[in-house]
């Protein structure tokens, strides 16, 4: 095994990959969805590929990147807090956001039950099949159950015998195809009809960490796309053959070539703009038709709103509150050994 390298550096690829994948989805949605759900509305006149091929590079980002808060933490509560102070906050804002958006609008259509809307407020929405806010945020069922999985792996595996286990998780993903009437919450849970894309990540920041070479990560990716192969579509099987070349490319420092400031800025506010972007924009655009305006127009104020609202959110509450949590956090861990310190000496 070589020695690990490179894990101080902050990788401006994987947030230039971030802001490149959050400029596609925000392209499907407002190209695509946004007239499947108004098809009476004015809309351009192109669609961008269909399929959920941008949230799989989501997902294969977020396969590389838990390594970053895995090799920094000691206890499953360091990693439940720092991952609450990294996805909460925002959340809770761009939703309160979106739904007052909806509502002020009269967009009728876009809004949920009361019921579902306070299930929202927890993040666990979808395990309990319940609708979203937004529709884009089925994806954060899908993270919080690999967090799950992998906080799981680190405390009762641990990561120096991460291969192995990965090849379990894909023979599960192998079972569930041989069983479709598996039980829904296990394959949510599990992650099952998504894993592979992670493992992509994780193979990857395995070899640009130092810890494992490609000749060794070879059989693993391998079966990463035979488990694709064999259980998806042949266009998800490509975007996973697509994914592993980028992120060869990206472990090989080939894709410099896109740290473009601008692509670096949006991947740092990615989380934001996601969080914000869809039903917002839906409103901009269907409100701008209603006037009259070309589609095209309606299409730029849609996403002139959602960065403005994406950059805001991250300005004024991703960053500072993720902040303030960790550092409340980090001075709770740093009173606990004082007061166990005193009571070990009145004992």
């Amino acid at each position: 095994m070589t020695g690990l390298r490179h894990t101080s550096r902050r990788l401006t690829e994987l947030d230039a990959l971030r802001g490149l994948g959050a400029l596609c989805v925000l392209i499907f949605h407002y190209s695509t969805r946004f007239h499947d759900l108004f098809p009476q509305a004015a809309h351009v006149p192109f669609r961008f590929l269909g399929g959920n091929y941008r949230v799989l590079l989501f997902f294969a980002i977020s396969g590389f990147a838990i390594f970053f808060t895995i090799d920094r933490i000691r206890t499953v509560g360091d990693f439940l807090v720092n991952r609450l102070a990294r996805l909460y906050p925002a959340y809770l804002v761009a939703m309160l956001l979106t739904l007052s958006i909806e509502y002020l609008a009269h967009v009728s259509q876009l809004l949920i039950a009361p019921g579902a809307i306070l299930a929202n407020i927890t993040m666990l929405q979808g395990f309990a099949f319940l609708p979203e806010v937004d529709g884009a945020y089925w994806t954060l069922t899908v993270e919080i159950a690999f967090y799950f999985c992998m906080v799981a792996i680190w405390k009762w595996v641990g990561m120096q015998r991460l291969e192995p286990v990965l090849l379990g998780w894909l023979a599960l993903r192998w079972l569930y195809a041989l069983w479709p009437g598996m039980p829904e919450r296990i394959v949510m849970l599990l992650v099952l009809r998504y894993v592979p894309f992670f493992i992509i990540g994780m193979l990857s920041y395995r070899v640009w960490s130092g810890q494992r070479r490609w000749r060794q990560q070879v059989p693993y990716a391998a079966l990463t796309l035979l488990s694709i192969a064999t259980v998806d579509s042949w266009d998800i099987t490509l975007a996973g053959v697509i994914l592993l070349t980028v992120f060869g490319a990206l472990v090989a420092g080939r894709l410099r070539f896109l740290s473009l400031r601008p692509l670096i800025w949006m991947g740092g506010i990615s989380y934001s703009f996601y969080l914000i972007h869809q039903h917002v924009g839906f409103v901009v655009m269907l409100k701008m038709a209603e006037a009259g305006y070309s589609p095209w127009l309606g299409f730029a104020a849609a996403f002139a709103v959602a960065l403005g609202l994406g950059t805001i959110i991250n300005r004024l509450v991703e960053r500072p509150a993720g902040e303030a949590i960790l550092a409340w956090w980090r001075r709770r861990q740093e009173r606990s050994p004082l007061l166990n310190d005193a009571a070990s000496s009145q004992a």
